[in-house]
């Protein structure tokens, strides 16, 4: 199952509150603003700041 694509519209960076792209191939969310991608495991965005990698 992917994520919804309703979901995707409404989430944003949790920091900059920038828009975010998903990537499917690499299983994030990434802000371009924040330079940060945030995981999703198991179809599930972890919009914790914290668990988020640098690009």
């Amino acid at each position: 199952m992917a994520l919804d694509e309703r979901l995707l519209e409404i989430l944003v960076c949790p920091q900059c509150k920038g828009d975010l792209e998903y990537d499917r191939e690499n299983s994030n969310l990434t802000c371009r603003a924040c330079k940060l991608a945030y995981p999703v495991r198991d179809d599930i965005p972890v919009m914790l700041v914290e668990e988020a990698e640098r690009t």
